[in-house]
Formats: C-alpha cells, sequence, structure tokens
C-alpha cells in the first residue's frame, strides 16, 4: 500500500494503485503519466507503493500550457482551437508523455479542479490514455463544484480505472493466441 498519501486518500484509491501496478508488472508493461489539474498525485501515488519501481517510467507535470508544448509537443493552435481543457488535448497529452518516455503505457489529466475564468465549469476534467502501438481511448468527467481536492481525488480514481483497462487490453494483446 502506499505510504505517503495514504493520510489523505480513501483507502480504496490505494488499493486500486497497488493493484494497477501489480497488473503491470506481471504484464511487463511501463507507466507515464501526464498531469496538469492532478499536479502530479498520480504519479506521486504510483511511486508510493513500495516493490513496483520498474512499472513506472516518468510523469510529466504541465500545469501551464507553455509546459505542454515544451514537454509534451502539444501544438499551440491545439491549445488555442480547443483549450488546455478538451479531448483533444488529453489525447495529445498522453501521445507526447508516451514519445518522451520508454512507457507503454501513458495517462494524461487536463481539467478544471477548482474554478477557472468565467464560463470555465468547475470539475471539468478530460482524460486521454495512449498504448503504445496500440489503441487510445478518452474520457471526460463533469465531477461538479465540490471542490478542488475532491475533484483532484475523483480524477486519481478515473486516472487508475482507465489504467486498469488499458493494462488489460494491451496484456491480451501481447498474450498468445490459442491454438
Amino acid at each position: 500500500m502506499t505510504e505517503t498519501l495514504s493520510p489523505v486518500l480513501p483507502d480504496h484509491i490505494d488499493r486500486v494503485a497497488a493493484d494497477v501496478l501489480e497488473a503491470a508488472c506481471k504484464a511487463d508493461l511501463s507507466l507515464a503519466t501526464a498531469e496538469s489539474c492532478t499536479g502530479g498525485m498520480l504519479a506521486a501515488l504510483l511511486t508510493d507503493v513500495e516493490g513496483a519501481s520498474h512499472a513506472f517510467d516518468r510523469g510529466f507535470v504541465v500545469y501551464s500550457e507553455k509546459a505542454k508544448c515544451e514537454l509534451l509537443g502539444v501544438e499551440r493552435k491545439m491549445l488555442d482551437d480547443c483549450g488546455a481543457v478538451s479531448r483533444d488535448v488529453a489525447l495529445a497529452m498522453a501521445r507526447g508523455a508516451l514519445r518522451g518516455s520508454d512507457a507503454d503505457i501513458a495517462l494524461s489529466v487536463t481539467g478544471f479542479a477548482g474554478a477557472g475564468a468565467p464560463g470555465d465549469e468547475a470539475g471539468l476534467v478530460h482524460f486521454g490514455c495512449a498504448v503504445r502501438d496500440g489503441p487510445e481511448t478518452t474520457r471526460e468527467c463533469h465531477f461538479g463544484d465540490i471542490g478542488r481536492g475532491a475533484v483532484r481525488i475523483a480524477a486519481l480514481e478515473q486516472g487508475l480505472s482507465m489504467m486498469t483497462a488499458a493494462i488489460d487490453q494491451a496484456s491480451s494483446h501481447a498474450a498468445p493466441s490459442a491454438a
């Protein structure tokens, strides 16, 4: 189980994080994260489980638009056209995390954990998940104006769920077919 974050996280998130890492280890897959509104919490959670360090390659905390462009290769035009909190940007972030790492699976999170600019929906979070040489998925969640901490914790849960599905999918593609 996790150690550092456990006092602030619900117990089930600790268990899911440990399960994600165990599944990644069993499948010989490595993970990367690209985080904006969660500020690196997912990477911190995945590095807090003892004995599974080889399953996590790296994390990118890209809170600013400039960081998304410089570190993940998100195109400035995409940010201008779609906004930083969008399906397209979430997917571009996940793709950029794969390009910038040795990971097999990358999960991105971008959203409004709290109040954004006028017209921004508090609690709107977009996720992108990319599997190297495999499928890509996105998810849009409307957590509501429940507070920054609660949105971030809900985002961790969704991100871990997407990683679980990606590991399962990547594992089934790598498994030899039955004769």
